[in-house]
């Protein structure tokens, strides 16, 4: 049985439109309290937390009622970075975390996504149950009344656990001159406050959310202005986040993008894996860079969720993908940005070597990638049209050994994505108009 709402990371869609209707939003937190309840949880506790888009207070208020009058109890975290949510449910003994977040996607946009006990995302099976709970309605369910409704406290940020969690796994900045983007997002308050407390001078863009700019020309998906921050202030480096922090790009002091490729490299090597997990649309080159140095390079679809299966099923810590978002299995159960460059300063500080000289010595080929809108119904089939299977194919046989092409549906958009890789840029960026151009012209 598929999933009518639940995508790869949570329900997702245009704020103040089905699903991400307040409406919607409240039949969902009944669900979920009512499968908890089926799994045995009498009075169930959640977390519930979000980032700073507009409509992040209509949903979570809709979530928190719906919650309580179902007999359930919450902490309300407020705005805090996915991962921290995350974190803190397991931390705090809540049966499950909630998170309102639409994490890079555009302001008018939002989701809804969920962590369970251990601070994981839910699997299949667990969706599925509240689906299930979401199409039978609340129309049959005993009402909640007197004292067995729930309550909600909210989390006294100066005991902030997580923010502990973090400290202690930071390198020493003293004496570092460093820009941080957080994207006016989730990051906003805590980034700026724990990369001072680790002793660098901190120079802060995108730290004032209106609700309206979230990812708007900043942070991880824009780094074009940390970059130009960083060389004319000739600082040591920058990090940006996402609009909900879980996940993390760097730049080194010559204004190089530092890539989750490059973070995935530098780490399992200082870390000393034996192998590591990462996407279809992780550059060859790093794979062949790490297998000359002993690490093995697991692939998988891409999605954090892709990667963390198979970090469990190989009994691995580290993998990640090309955005930032990367998982260390060692110290936390999801992605998270704030410790992602955290763990990859630690690396470097440990490496002996500076950052540049790490971005001078791992080889990239050279890669591009073309979106292209396509009807949401038909992005699921589209490669296997005849006329783009055949421009595909074509395409790999020009390639070669040298190179690869990657087509693949947007888990979250209308966007099928066009990746080509190869030895020469001008050959794949031809390559991938080709190929986008047979793409656009089955789908209209």
């Amino acid at each position: 049985m598929s999933r009518k709402y639940f995508g790869t990371d949570g329900v997702r869609g245009l704020a103040g439109q089905h699903p991400m209707t307040a409406e919607f939003a409240f039949k969902l937190g009944i669900a979920a309290t009512e499968a908890l309840k089926h799994q045995g949880i009498k009075h169930p506790k959640f977390t519930l937390g979000m980032d700073t888009r507009r409509s992040a207070r209509m949903l979570a208020h809709a979530m928190s009622s719906a919650l309580m009058s179902r007999g359930a109890s919450i902490i309300l975290l407020d705005v805090m970075p996915t991962p921290g949510v995350s974190y803190l449910t397991r931390t705090l003994g809540a049966d499950a975390g909630i998170v309102i977040s639409a994490s890079h996607n555009p302001f008018y946009d939002n989701g809804i996504k969920f962590f369970n006990a251990q601070g994981e995302k839910l699997n299949d099976e667990v969706e599925l149950e509240i689906e299930r709970w979401l199409e039978q309605g609340s129309g049959d369910l005993v009402p909640i009344t007197g004292e067995a409704i729930g309550n909600s406290q909210r989390y006294r940020l100066e005991q902030d656990d997580y923010y502990s969690f973090l400290l202690d796994n930071g390198p020493r900045l003293k004496g570092m001159h460093i820009a941080i983007d957080c994207a006016h997002g989730a990051s906003y308050a805590l980034a700026p406050r724990l990369f001072k407390a680790l002793g660098a001078k901190v120079e802060v863009i995108g730290a004032e959310p209106d609700g309206l700019n979230i990812n708007v020309d900043c942070g991880s998906t824009h780094p074009e202005t940390l970059i130009d921050k960083v060389l004319k202030e000739d600082l040591d480096f920058g990090i940006a986040f996402d609009g909900d922090a879980d996940r993390a790009l760097l730049v080194d002091r010559k204004g190089r993008l530092v890539t989750g490729d490059h973070i995935l490299t530098i780490c399992a090597l200082v870390r000393k894996e034996r192998a590591v997990a990462a996407t279809l649309m992780s550059n060859l080159g790093v794979e062949n860079y790490l297998k000359n140095r002993g690490v093995y390079m697991i692939r998988t679809k891409v999605g954090d969720r892709y990667v963390h299966e198979a970090l469990l099923e190989n009994d691995l810590n580290l993998g990640g993908e090309q955005s930032g978002h990367m998982l260390f299995l060692d110290k936390a159960p999801t992605g998270d940005g704030l410790l992602t460059a955290l763990q990859t300063l630690l690396a470097v500080e440990k490496s002996e070597q500076s950052l540049e000289a790490w971005m001078d010595d791992i080889p990239l080929y050279p890669q591009t990638l073309v979106n292209v809108k396509v009807p949401a119904a038909l992005k699921a089939t589209l490669e296997a049209h005849p006329i783009v299977a055949a421009a595909v194919k074509d395409a790999q046989g020009q390639l070669g050994e040298e190179g690869r092409i990657n087509l693949r549906p947007s888990g979250t958009e209308p966007l099928i994505r066009v990746m080509v890789e190869g030895s020469s840029q001008e050959q794949i960026n031809r390559i991938a108009k080709t190929v986008a151009d047979a793409v656009e012209s089955v789908s209209a």
